[in-house]
């Protein structure tokens, strides 16, 4: 019986050495495996942040072009707005100049009837019939210089009247003038206007391309991640199954040390037993006592232990924060840049994750985006806000201050600068929530 227990273990003790090789020649090809799948990831990952820069660099440009474009369309409404003005001065020009011509040609047409009236009722006889009218030289001279003046008054009216139609005629040309620079201007806006919208298609049509270059870098990543989780499972179990082996290796050692222990002991007491046979043999033959015998009965027990294993395991402890903490811990950087999707405290950041990762080293995990963010903690009203709470707007989220300001992750004014900055107006635009993340 010990002989085959003795080799029992031998075979098991073989079986576990044969075994050990082969889990670990396995061990090390998935190892490689995954340190290859890892360097893969790790390319994709760089090739998704690479792609990420030059899209958000190429929306920068989208929003420089677009906000060129509302000032091009802009000024073309105020273009046409001057246009329309400088027209109803034309208009209102052309007006004065026809009541200024009407005003010329009347007087034009009055001092010629009064010239004709003394050309035609004048003459010497007219002169002669003067003085013999007159009582007087001096009435004489008065009626000639009546005459004179007359004369003279028709003159200057005359030449105000041209001089008006000159003026008015210049101003109307001046007009036409403006009027067309204005157009030319308008145009040149206009054709402005379709460049930047041709320009702004192709770099919405190229921004696409790069959103459907990250969904394919996600993608292949994603694949890289679950690979790399069943090659950690298979590794997990290759070191289980080598814990196991170990383990049987050591067990059957033990028990074939055991088993080398008792057949030492066995062949002792065998060795005993025959010494104290051939004792009493001797005594037997000197004795007259040789009818009584005694037996001996000796007994051996095999005792094994086994080692017991406690396993521990280290509860993740709860975390603790308060709103001040938090506050003081996203301030800290303030100044860092903002990253459209970026998710680094110091290289750059939206102002969802802004949110989430500064929360997240407090121990709370919060959704990615804004929207979901504002399902997060408990519901509150502002005027119970306090420092730590967060606010979210129509696309956007911050963190509460205390102080009536928050604290976030902005790509706003001045364009296109923006990054992680405190603002003192929490209310500077209307918001959707106000919840409450640290008790």
């Amino acid at each position: 019986m010990k002989k085959r227990f003795l080799c029992l273990s031998l075979i098991l003790t073989l079986a576990a050495a044969q075994a050990m090789p082969v889990a670990a020649a396995r061990k090390d090809e998935v190892q490689a495996e995954k340190a290859n799948t890892e360097s893969k990831l790790s390319a994709a990952e760089s090739k998704e942040a690479e792609l990420e820069e030059q899209k958000n660099a190429l929306m920068a440009e989208i929003d420089e072009i677009d906000q060129h474009l509302v000032q091009t369309m802009a000024e073309i409404e105020i273009l046409k707005g001057e246009i329309s003005d400088k027209e109803d001065a034309i208009e209102e020009t052309k007006e004065k100049l026809a009541e200024s011509e009407a005003d010329r040609d009347e007087q034009y047409a009055s001092m010629k009837k009064r010239i004709q009236y003394l050309y035609e009722n004048g003459g010497s006889g007219a002169w002669a019939q003067m003085l013999l009218e007159c009582s007087s030289i001096t009435d004489l001279l008065s009626k000639a210089e009546y005459t004179e003046k007359m004369y003279q008054f028709d003159r200057d009216e005359l030449k105000k009247m041209k001089t008006v139609v000159d003026q008015v005629t210049t101003l109307g040309n001046q007009l036409e003038e403006e009027k067309g620079e204005l157009e030319q201007m308008r145009q040149a806006q206009e054709e402005q206007q379709e460049n930047l919208e041709a320009e702004l298609e192709k770099k919405k049509e190229s921004a696409s391309d790069y959103e459907s270059q990250i969904a394919e870098v996600q993608a292949q990543a994603e694949e890289y991640r679950n690979l790399i989780e069943q090659q950690n499972a298979e590794l997990q179990k290759i070191q289980e199954e080598e814990a196991k082996a170990a383990e049987a290796a050591r067990k059957a050692e033990e028990a074939r040390k055991a088993a080398a222990a008792a057949a030492a002991a066995e062949a002792a007491r065998q060795q005993s037993i025959a010494q104290s046979q051939q004792t009493t043999n001797s005594n037997s033959g000197n004795s007259n006592n040789s009818g009584n015998t005694t037996e001996n009965n000796d007994s051996y027990t095999e005792e094994s232990s086994g080692n017991d294993y406690e396993e521990e395991s280290n509860a993740g402890g709860g975390y603790s924060a308060t709103g001040e903490a938090v506050v003081a811990y996203a301030s800290q950087f303030i100044g860092n840049p903002y990253v459209y999707g970026g998710n680094s405290l110091t290289n750059g950041i939206d102002c969802s994750g802004f949110v989430q990762q500064v929360f997240a080293h407090f121990g709370y995990s919060l959704p990615r985006t804004s929207d979901a963010q504002a399902g997060s903690g408990r519901g509150i009203t502002y005027s119970q806000s306090r420092a730590g709470d967060i606010i979210v707007y129509s696309g956007h989220v911050a963190i509460l201050t205390g102080d009536g300001g928050i604290v976030h992750a902005s790509n706003s004014a001045p364009y296109p600068q923006g990054g992680i900055k405190y603002s003192s107006n929490a209310l500077y635009r209307p918001y959707i929530a106000v919840r409450r993340i640290v008790d």
